[in-house]
């Protein structure tokens, strides 16, 4: 009989937590459960670590002796305990949190992470697209998909299945297209939500790119979540990141948001590689008429204000939306089109920069 999700629920409800004396279903702590045939996946998140770390491990013991789970994947997370204050109290830094010693990842050169201050501009389409552009120039490239609540990537580059994992911590990605690539997207159906407060955020972004046998890669492309929130904090106080591209469409809305993103990575001093405008200009292939459907030249004109570069312009065009759905990216799929050109110049120009 197959393993059901009543039965995992009904096992964890046989389980106390040491912390609230409930069970844990009832004490409200477990967080994206998933089965997947016999492999049961989910994360324990409380307010005391070690209690947390308690009910993760009686949680594991339980479900494994359960008829029909061959493998059990739990993570404990929890804010880290207070320790007692010592000398006078430190002074308050509010909206510039301190560096935490960012670490370098083993055998990967650089991190570039591909952000927009707003959803909508087809900032994850450009990220991979940016990726295999980067292969094809002989990079070794490697692609975190960090928007965690809309993981794109596994559609964009084509990739599907679960990753292997050798001995439960050790995460083996996978490839297609010449890219090393990993996302959230492939560990939850694609169907499902991602519902996790900030902590749990933090705690997968930072087993993604500590857990996962990257190899060695030139580039780290890191497609992160929009806006100015937890992820990009995070990445940015815990790695080194070489650098970040922005992702706007020209229109006025999204250039504001595109500005707070500047600010952010300011804030973070994190190297700004330049802006890319994307949807800038519409062709009909009927008759041939360009119209710029959200404004145009919008990103340049504030590239140029701020002093960065401004490393292209992509158009809207449904060809490089059908080769995104297609899980062959533009690139891959004309590689001679204009629009696969387009991100083949952006590519060489942040070669050029440094960044790949």
């Amino acid at each position: 009989m197959s393993l059901t999700r009543d039965a995992v629920v009904a096992a964890l409800r046989e389980v106390t937590d040491p912390e609230s004396g409930a069970d844990l279903i009832s004490a409200d702590i477990i967080r994206a459960l998933n089965i997947d045939g016999g492999t049961v996946r989910f994360v324990v998140e409380g307010r005391d670590g070690a209690m947390t770390e308690s009910a993760r491990k009686a949680a594991v013991e339980r479900l494994e002796a359960l008829a029909g789970v061959e493998k059990v994947l739990a993570v404990a997370t929890a804010p880290a305990a207070p320790k007692a204050a010592k000398g006078p109290p430190p002074e308050l830094n509010i909206g510039r949190p301190k560096q935490q010693g960012p670490q370098k990842i083993p055998g990967v050169e650089r991190i570039i992470a591909i952000a927009s201050g707003k959803g909508g501009v087809g900032k994850s389409t450009v990220a991979g697209n940016l990726a295999v552009a980067l292969a094809a120039e002989g990079r070794r490239v490697g692609m975190l998909d960090a928007d965690v609540y809309g993981p794109s990537q596994p559609r964009i580059l084509g990739v599907s299945g679960r990753p292997a994992s050798p001995d439960g911590k050790i995460i083996m990605p996978l490839r297609n297209h010449g890219v090393t690539m990993m996302s959230i997207g492939l560990m939850t159906a694609e169907d499902e939500a991602v519902v996790w407060r900030g902590p749990m955020l933090m705690g997968a972004l930072q087993q993604m790119m500590n857990q996962v046998r990257w190899g060695r890669l030139d580039v780290l492309i890191v497609d992160l979540p929009p806006g100015t929130g937890d992820v990009q904090m995070t990445l940015t106080q815990k790695f080194e990141v070489t650098g970040a591209v922005i992702v706007s469409t020209p229109q006025d809305l999204a250039l504001l948001d595109a500005r707070k993103a500047l600010d952010m990575f300011a804030k973070m001093n994190t190297r700004i590689f330049g802006m890319i405008e994307n949807m800038s200009t519409h062709i009909c292939s009927n008759c041939g008429f360009e119209e710029h459907i959200f404004g145009h030249g919008g990103a340049q004109a504030d590239a140029e204000r701020l002093g960065l570069p401004f490393l292209g312009e992509i158009p809207l065009d449904i060809e490089i939306r059908k080769a995104a759905d297609g899980g062959a990216p533009i690139v891959v799929s004309a590689p001679e089109s204009r629009q696969a050109l387009a991100f083949r110049a952006i590519a060489r120009e942040l070669i050029e920069a440094g960044a790949g």
